[in-house]
């Protein structure tokens, strides 16, 4: 084991290549044993490797070496960067040759620390042109991370600064996107979003649990809850991940057998979560770490499904897990010792989710639109529904006003359809409906609108076309369900045509209603046809009765 040679160059060095660590598997070693001349040897070098030991039931004592190359006395301070630790003691050695003890760890108050920080700081002194030997000690029931450094006190001071603005910035997203998904979810009223909800600010805290945070800032004077804190926000935060996902992907119709699964794994989360205040952390931070990696799996499963299935938010769910599974792979490999503890590991939770919190919110958006679809979507035929048509035409009819564009409107009805229900049933008529449905879909391009007004009765909103143009259209549709029906269930349509040009109508209802007596006139004149409302005689006010219309329709 080389020292550490300190001098007034010093900005921030790591320690790992100059430790040398002791195991202590009993856990019943004293110091005064481990800093005797006897145990010198015992002590092996870390060979430059990251001392990281997963969830070890031993202790480790580490010893290493400052020298202060320089004639006068340095200041320097200690750091361990990850605050997760029950018990840590550090043994300074004092000019007269006593020792000065410094025990804290997260299993204490908070305030039984040198500095009052999320991570442990140790001010220390080193007396000129000496060399100086420390000890400390580390046991924990969770994972063991000795992550040691050192540092000049105003580069720390520096390093410090930049990491609390990091900080900020990443809890305040979380912070804004609570806010704004529980605006979303009084305003929506969709469970998505309580789901979202539940995950995002258990997740959030369980962060700034992780981080060391909650216990510097929430409960200082409390290190029983601090510690279980960590498995309580870690469930919920995992029965919220579950809980979002089925609901988003809507993985119980498209893939039940997964959605009991993930049914099931709720179940073990809740129960889990009862069992918490009655174990120790140790006995319960390895099963739930185990359930972590079958959580993982079960999500990323459902998103595939859903993906398969066509779903539109299954794309964002699917990029958004993947980036921050990564980051929890690196991060739970890590606890276990299997990848090195640095700073992308360490912060492997982080880093996927930043990505996660951008494009999980994308998927809400995509959730919302997916919702605001089925408000304006007609469930049997797939078209527009007449609630969507009421807006889309009164929009474009003051967009036609405003820009002096023509406006024109079909209004289409299937012939003799109550006759055709009374004979064949209502599942065939529904059938048919969707056949109409279908032809009408495909023979409307955009930005005209095709929509089930109600019933057998149809509505095509034709913005910026003229009456010659409307007037062939309708006549191919009229054609199409001719022939497209022709060998199976023999339907005909009739429609009616009324277009605006300029200040023709004050409003949406007077134009709608020219439309509608077309449609009546074009029934009255034998069916399956196509009328023009300016080829009608003049109307009288009974006509204008949408109740006058409905025993002629058939």
């Amino acid at each position: 084991m080389s020292p550490f040679n300190a001098d007034k160059g010093l900005d921030m060095a790591g320690l790992t290549p100059h430790l040398a660590l002791l195991e202590d598997p009993s856990q019943s070693l004293r110091f005064e044993e481990v800093s005797s001349p006897e145990f010198a040897d015992r002590f092996k070098s870390t060979g430059g490797q990251s001392p990281n030991f997963g969830f070890s039931e031993s202790a480790w004592w580490v010893k290493f070496t400052l020298h202060n190359t320089t004639a006068e006395e340095l200041a320097v301070t200690l750091r361990q960067d990850y605050p997760l630790i029950d018990h840590l003691t550090l043994w300074e050695p004092l000019a007269d040759g006593s020792w000065k003890r410094h025990a804290t760890g997260d299993r204490l108050s908070f305030y039984s620390r040198d500095v009052e920080h999320r991570d442990y700081l140790f001010p220390l002194k080193l007396p000129a042109n000496a060399s100086y030997t420390y000890y400390m000690r580390f046991s924990s029931d969770g994972s063991m991370n000795i992550g040691l450094s050192l540092y000049a006190p105003d580069a720390l001071l520096e390093h410090i600064g930049k990491e609390q603005l990091a900080y900020g910035a990443y809890y305040g997203g979380f912070l804004v996107l609570v806010i704004y998904n529980f605006f979303m979810f009084i305003a929506v009223r969709d469970r998505t979003f309580a789901h979202y909800l539940l995950y995002v600010t258990s997740y959030g805290l369980y962060m700034a649990v992780h981080n060391g945070l909650t216990f510097q800032f929430l409960w200082p004077n409390f290190p029983w809850f601090a510690n279980h804190s960590l498995l309580i926000l870690l469930i919920l935060s995992l029965l919220g991940a579950l809980q979002f996902a089925r609901s988003i992907l809507v993985t119980q119709q498209i893939a039940p057998r997964t959605d009991f699964a993930a049914r099931v794994l709720e179940w073990l989360m809740l129960i889990s979560l009862a069992c918490t205040p009655f174990f120790t952390y140790h006995t319960m931070i390895v099963p739930i770490s185990l359930l972590t990696f079958v959580i993982a799996a079960q999500l990323l499963l459902m998103g595939v499904l859903a993906l398969m299935a066509g779903s539109r938010p299954a794309r964002y769910y699917m990029t958004a897990w993947t980036a921050l599974l990564i980051g929890v792979l690196a991060y739970m490999l890590k606890t276990f010792g299997l990848l090195p503890h640095n700073v992308l590991t360490q912060n492997g939770f982080q880093i996927g989710s930043l990505t996660e919190m951008v494009l999980l919110s994308l998927a809400l958006s995509s959730r919302v639109n997916e919702l605001q679809r089925k408000t304006y979507t007609d469930a049997l035929t797939g078209l527009f529904n007449r609630r969507h048509f009421d807006d889309k035409f009164a929009t474009e009819f003051h967009r036609a006003q405003q820009s002096k564009q023509p406006l024109t409107l079909l209004v289409i009805d299937i012939d003799c359809f109550k006759q055709f229900n009374d004979t064949y049933g209502h599942n065939v008529g529904d059938h048919a409906l969707k056949e109409v449905a279908r032809i009408l879909a495909k023979g409307v391009r955009k930005p005209n609108c095709p929509c089930r007004y109600g019933g057998e009765e149809f509505a095509v909103i034709l913005p910026n076309t003229d009456h010659e143009a409307a007037m062939s259209l309708a006549n191919r549709l009229r054609v199409k369900v001719a022939e497209e029906t022709e060998s199976g269930y023999k339907l005909s349509i009739s429609v009616g045509v009324a277009s605006m040009n300029h200040d023709e109508f004050d409003c949406p209802n007077k134009l709608f209603e020219r439309a509608d007596y077309a449609l009546y006139t074009a029934k009255q004149q034998g069916r399956n046809r196509v009328v023009d409302y300016r080829s009608c005689a003049p109307r009288r006010e009974s006509d204008t009765s949408k109740e006058g219309l409905v025993g002629a329709e058939s």
